[in-house]
């Protein structure tokens, strides 16, 4: 059965499509069909991996506002990036226009995702859903389609002080929404082991919830490296192959899959 995995944080900059473009190609590599949907209308997954959207291209958007208007789901968005080995769903900012509409619509506003997503699904293993940093409706219908929920969470305080907001809001959502939906794990990123701060967070946040919640094994290091791939279209894994962050994600891949 497919799983599909929403990697979601409020919070921006915590590494959430890093590690949507990482762990969908360290899955890849392992003989997973895997698709990734950029559900951010910043479409920052769809430039990491090389493309661009124009006014006559097929996106995200346009097939939620089909299904949001009861047409029949007819164009397909669906890009296969052959680097990568993986297929993708690209964003625009007309993605920004989708989650005004969700909010006026009336009826099943919050499985417009769900609904597409679930036509698809025998195509792959894994679909990872790109979140963008809010819990407003796109977000929601994310969390919504999704099986399970994969926290990025940066070694910062800030990040980790956001971390009850979105959980609580996962809650709500499990039990109002979706009640499969369950919490992967979070994945402490962007981790300089060097400062204190960052290991004061990285212990406070297992003492607080690794009773509760998986805090995976895997942690993603800081790295300029990282930080330059999206800009050559390739994840981190073809750009920096040998690279402590490229290893840590194969790690978490073998971790998810485990």
């Amino acid at each position: 059965m497919c799983k599909v995995i929403a990697i979601a944080n409020q919070k921006g900059g915590v590494g959430k499509t890093t590690t949507t473009a990482s762990l969908g190609t360290a899955l890849s590599r392992m003989g997973y069909k895997v698709l990734l949907v950029d559900c951010d209308p910043q479409g920052s997954l769809t430039a990491s991996f090389g493309y661009s959207t124009d006014a006559n291209s097929i996106a995200l958007s346009t097939v939620m506002r089909q299904v949001i208007t009861g047409e029949p789901v007819s164009d397909n968005p669906i890009i296969h990036h052959e680097t990568e080995k993986i297929d993708l769903i690209p964003a625009d900012i007309s993605l920004a226009g989708i989650e005004s509409t969700l909010v006026n619509v009336s009826v099943d506003r919050e499985y417009v995702l769900k609904d597409f997503l679930d036509a698809i699904t025998g195509g792959y293993d894994y679909i990872l859903i790109d979140c963008m940093p809010s819990l407003g409706m796109l977000t929601v219908n994310a969390l919504v389609a999704a099986h399970s929920v994969l926290i990025p969470v940066q070694a910062a305080y800030l990040s980790a002080k956001g971390l009850e907001q979105l959980l609580a809001t996962v809650g709500r959502i499990k039990k109002r929404l979706n009640p499969g939906l369950q919490i992967s794990g979070i994945l402490m990123t962007m981790v300089d082991s060097r400062t204190n701060n960052a290991r004061d967070v990285s212990d406070s946040i297992r003492q607080a919830y690794g009773q509760h919640l998986r805090i995976f094994g895997t942690s993603v290091p800081r790295s300029v490296r990282a930080e330059e791939s999206p800009a050559t279209g390739k994840s981190v894994l073809v750009y920096d192959p040998d690279g402590k962050v490229a290893s840590s994600y194969v790690a978490l891949a073998k971790e998810v899959t485990a």
